[in-house]
């Protein structure tokens, strides 16, 4: 199971200095991954609820220029805020500049206020999500017509990156495990137990997603909770069959403390923090 690191971006008082100090850190701690979240107008100030301060694929390529393995992600893009084939450029530019180390992962949004806020339609946002995702397939591929998009032969996709971006799916609902099914190469659960996880994985298993990758989110957002707490926590994602489990480590002072903590006891157990990843 490779573990991952969703970084704090929930203060607009944090330099990006910092976001890139934790970001060097945690390549060099050996984590697998790094993730930023996303919000463009939530209804109240940003924080644990609302994090995504800084806009996560601009941060992203700037982050990609400050380490050199770890896999960048989105965890998650709110896709029906954002215009498909803008954001396929977008997600093509990361791949090429990071070289290949870029997961477009994405849900659907949850929060009604940034739909209103932007003119997007909440209710079909789950329809909006999945043609979005069939034509940056496509056009990652040099594929140029869907049923929902249509471009005459003068029209030119560049860069198409060697091969079509990752796409992790975000969510818990028969809706995301269907999604992933068709067109996700990875799945992340959010707030569920390590045995809600399986009986989840277990229907995108049944869905038709015998070759998504499943993963999860976890935190450990207090010093006042031993990190033998969260070994326990990490060891019960392993046998939950988790392939990949991003850690968020709480607010911004300490954060990088409760990362070098949890990666020298798990060193102390010869725990290989990210196993498999891109080297």
């Amino acid at each position: 199971m490779r573990l991952h690191v969703v970084l704090p971006d929930e203060s607009a008082t944090m330099p990006m200095s910092r976001l890139v100090e934790l970001a060097r850190q945690a390549e060099e701690l050996g984590f697998a991954g790094i993730w930023l979240p996303d919000h463009l107008l939530p209804p109240s100030d940003y924080g644990p609820v609302y994090g995504g301060v800084y806009e996560p694929l601009t941060t992203l390529a700037y982050l990609a220029a400050a380490t050199n393995r770890v896999v960048l992600g989105t965890s998650v893009l709110i896709l029906p805020l954002r215009e498909p084939i803008l954001l396929a450029k977008q997600a093509a530019t990361l791949a090429h500049v990071s070289g290949g180390r870029f997961i477009l992962g994405v849900g659907t949004g949850w929060e009604s206020y940034e739909f209103d806020a932007v003119g997007a339609d909440f209710a079909t946002r789950g329809a909006a999500t999945t043609a979005a995702l069939h034509l940056i397939r496509q056009l990652h591929t040099g594929s140029y017509a869907d049923e929902h998009h249509t471009f005459d032969s003068r029209a030119v996709f560049q860069p198409v990156p060697e091969t079509s971006v990752p796409v992790l799916i975000g969510g818990n609902s028969d809706a995301a495990l269907r999604r992933a099914a068709l067109l996700g190469d990875m799945w992340q659960s959010v707030g569920l137990t390590p045995a809600e996880f399986v009986a989840r994985r277990n229907r995108l298993r049944e869905l038709g997603g015998d070759a998504v990758s499943a993963g999860a989110r976890d935190s450990w957002d207090s010093d006042a909770r031993p990190v033998d707490d969260l070994i326990d926590r990490i060891q019960e994602w392993n046998k939950a069959g988790a392939d990949d489990l991003a850690l968020h480590f709480g607010p911004v002072d300490g954060f990088g403390e409760r990362m070098h903590t949890l990666a020298a006891a798990l060193r102390r157990l010869d725990w290989p923090i990210a196993s498999n990843t891109r080297e």
